[in-house]
């Protein structure tokens, strides 16, 4: 079996692209609730979970011997060296309220490297693409970051977790940020924040608690587009912490959230 990035990532659109077709086409009907997870508000509906059936029996039966890691499902452990990261509807609780901004999210890694990303906007129907040393894209046209080198002229976008705790920090670390920079945006998608540096429509993102779902393909596709991506203190993205900003931007941003302590609770 071939493992070239860029026949992975033609798997990759295919399949992203059937699925987000099959939840908008659902979000016509009545969503409705069907578990929790780390709390009661962090939800799972039945569209999250057929999506990501529907992405599971495409993946594997085009590349049975492949490993898969999705948001909802088992993890399936191959002998391939690939591996599918998936989240089937990044945004669940925007899909459940009808707000018209969800994605379906699939990072493909070889050997634990990530090497081919998309995600998919449904409503909207835009596709970020990336490769490893390949570019970024959007419907296929490059894209890059934006030139933003100063804090203060930033748009930043961030998220908050399901944790009363965790968000009490949060909204102490966006307290302190709100002053220093353009403004904060919270649109409830981790993977479109990141597409959103790529694109220029953000100039920065940060979130603490972000699982590899959320950020695998959007990271990427961030960091292809000429973002800086990172954690704190030189750490990589992890669900500890999740950096992404236009090069000019990152360092005071980093120094800022360090400054912040977002992780002393």
């Amino acid at each position: 079996m071939t493992e070239s990035p860029q026949d992975l990532l033609k798997l990759a659109v295919a399949v992203a692209t059937e699925a987000a077709t099959l939840i908008v086409e659902r979000r016509r009907g009545v969503i409705t609730v069907a578990d929790t997870k780390s709390t009661t508000t962090d939800i799972v509906t039945a569209v999250d979970r057929e999506s990501e059936e529907l992405i599971r029996a495409r993946v594997l039966a085009a590349r049975p011997e492949d490993s898969f890691l999705g948001e909802e499902g088992d993890d399936i452990h191959g002998t391939s060296g690939v591996r599918w990261v998936v989240d089937p509807i990044d945004g669940t609780v925007n899909y459940l309220y009808d707000i018209p901004t969800y994605a379906v999210s699939i990072a493909v890694e070889v050997d634990g490297t990530t090497v081919a990303g998309v995600v998919v906007d449904a409503p909207r129907g835009e596709i970020f693409t990336a490769t490893l040393g390949g570019g970024a894209f959007l419907d296929d046209q490059p894209i890059q970051v934006s030139g933003c080198t100063e804090l203060g002229k930033a748009l930043v976008g961030t998220g908050f977790g399901y944790d009363a705790e965790r968000r009490e920090v949060q909204a102490d670390v966006v307290r302190t940020l709100i002053a220093k920079v353009r403004d904060i945006r919270r649109i409830g998608v981790g993977a479109i924040d990141l597409c959103y540096v790529a694109c220029g429509r953000l100039d920065a993102v940060y979130e603490r608690g972000l699982n590899p779902w959320d950020y695998g393909a959007g990271a990427l596709i961030a960091a292809e587009a000429g973002a800086r991506v990172g954690g704190l203190n030189g750490a990589p993205v992890s669900p500890e912490m999740s950096i992404a900003a236009a090069p000019g931007v990152f360092e005071d941003l980093h120094d800022l959230l360090v400054s912040a302590d977002p992780l002393r609770k």
